[in-house]
């Protein structure tokens, strides 16, 4: 019999042990291999949905719990913020002199999107300035208007953009516009009227140039200069793309060759793993299958590829679960907390560097809820004021910042298990093996009976150095619908101030005695 396990705790608590249902064992190389992908802090990042971003950043004063909760992954890295504020309501917004912040014209809200997105934004330089706001060093990618084919629009919310980030107190703060981004998912412009049957990606990548050569002069943006154009922003990979938008279109046509175009310097792409905009029975399991996951991720592999082969950097600048702000009962679980752990991190294996998960006030599939809510997420209903908040992806999201850690130096690789539905990736700091992650996929719903769990067993390969002891940390969920309620090593994230809070519990055992994983859950493994 191995050891009893040591735990590193404050508090006590009672372990219920789940029957074994599975025995695997994992090889895990000692140092990384050749080809691992390379991990920044902000990997998981956040995209914005710019028609509130009055209420993400405050007016007058910052809004000190979203500060808060950026502020926690940059304790763990040491890496600032990435931020992408725009998405399709950077197409409807409109600039003028007379305005301080912004004004609004929003739809009626429906059972399906209890908090749509406004139809008409007019913003004034407060709406820009209160960038200053947000913590030192954030970097920003924001978009500008392409949809409404307004020159005057664009040229005003760049002036706006560069006196912004031109101001002391942004510069003072080290907050910089690394990308400007024109237009927001142009692939779609005919579907969504903002453009007739003709519209191509030929008639795209000609008023791209226009707009973005317009809008580079403007910000006085070259080949030094420290804020580049994102490329693209398409709302579907090649794969998926009927209407012929894709990198690669864009690369055969000369975009990179013309004056807007050298500045490109990343270039994205949108993903939404399903929809729920005509609503519809969305299954929470299905988003979380580990071969769903998988195919989801894959079918952007020719767009990398393509990207990477011109020297350019590849992003989702925009990507969820479901489209249309999220599926009830779904987006907002724990178990799309799983789903958005094991995405990110299977999204590095195929070359993204950085995901931006799309957020808006009031939508199911956000990680945070900055500002206090007055109408059910779910279905527009009233309800008791609910404070600012975490939602349950918040927790993966700081997993994967613990994994990555603060060294600058991370790599990644995924671990070859052969399990329908458990994810594992191997983490090393200077090539040598530092962290796992393993993922247990299944769905545990309270209908369920017994909760089972696999142990895994490890073995390594190569040379170096073997630990004797490893921790183990787990996100601890009890049902794959809860909503509330999850810890991540004993803490929580569920509190007035965004902050954590709570005892941390941690477990040491000897890696000989391997780890059980249970259904609906997640573990942080380092080899001490």
């Amino acid at each position: 019999m191995p050891p009893m396990p040591r735990s590193i705790m404050w508090a006590a608590r009672i372990t219920l042990i789940a029957p074994i249902v599975s025995a695997i064992e994992v090889a895990i190389p000692l140092t990384a291999p050749s080809g691992a992908a390379s991990l920044m802090g902000n990997l998981v990042s956040l995209s914005i949905e710019q028609d509130r971003w009055i209420d993400w950043a405050g007016t007058t004063e910052p809004n000190t719990f979203f500060n808060n909760v950026l502020d926690n992954f940059v304790q763990i890295t040491y890496t600032p913020p990435f931020v992408r504020i725009g998405a399709d309501s950077e197409d409807h917004t409109d600039f003028s002199y007379n305005i301080e912040y912004e004004e609004d014209i929003f739809p009626p809200s429906s059972t399906i999107t209890p908090y749509p997105e406004a139809t008409n934004i007019t913003v004034g330089q407060g709406f820009y300035d209160i960038i200053y706001h947000l913590p030192n060093g954030t970097q920003v990618h924001w978009g500008v208007n392409l949809r409404e084919y307004n020159l005057t629009a664009a040229y005003l919310e760049t002036v706006a953009l560069m006196n912004a980030f031109s101001s002391p107190a942004v510069v003072e703060k080290n907050i910089t516009l690394k990308f400007i981004e024109v237009g927001n998912e142009a692939d779609l412009y005919y579907s969504n009227q903002g453009r007739n049957s003709s519209w191509s990606v030929q008639e795209y990548v000609s008023e791209w140039e226009e707009f973005a050569y317009n809008v580079s002069t403007t910000a006085n943006l070259s080949e030094l200069s420290y804020t580049k154009l994102i490329g693209a922003a398409f709302a579907a990979s090649s794969h998926n793309n009927l209407s012929g938008f894709s990198p690669q279109a864009i690369f055969n046509l000369g975009i990179l060759e013309s004056p807007a175009g050298q500045l490109i310097e990343t270039i994205s792409q949108h993903h939404y793993s399903g929809s729920f905009c005509t609503g519809g029975g969305s299954v929470l399991q299905d988003l979380m299958t580990k071969s769903y996951i998988r195919g989801n991720i894959s079918a952007f592999s020719p767009d990398v590829e393509a990207t990477l082969a011109k020297g350019l950097d590849y992003i989702l600048g925009e990507t969820n679960s479901m489209s249309c702000h999220g599926a009830p009962n779904v987006s907002n679980t724990a178990g799309a907390a799983l789903w958005l752990l094991d995405y990110s991190l299977y999204a590095t294996q195929v070359g993204i560097s950085r995901l931006h998960f799309h957020d808006g006030i009031g939508y199911k599939y956000n990680l945070i809820q900055p500002t206090t809510l007055n109408y059910s997420i779910l279905d527009g209903s009233p309800i008791t004021p609910l404070a600012p908040h975490v939602q349950p992806a918040y927790y993966t999201a700081i997993i994967a910042a613990e994994a990555i850690g603060s060294s600058g130096t991370t790599q990644a690789v995924e671990i070859s298990i052969d399990e329908d539905n458990v994810a594992g990736y191997a983490f090393y700091e200077h090539g040598i093996l530092s962290k796992a992650i393993f993922i247990n996929l299944i769905a545990y719903f309270s209908d369920a009976g017994a909760r089972n769990s696999t142990h895994i067993d490890f073995s390594f390969t190569g040379s170096g150095y073997t630990a004797n002891n490893m921790s183990v940390k787990t996100l601890e969920i009890g049902y794959a619908s809860d909503t509330v309620n999850l810890t991540w090593g004993g803490q929580t994230y569920e509190t007035s101030d965004g902050r954590v809070s709570g005892p941390l519990t941690v477990d040491v055992v000897p890696i000989c005695s391997g780890v059980d994983l249970q259904e609906t859950e997640a573990i942080l493994v380092t080899f001490l």
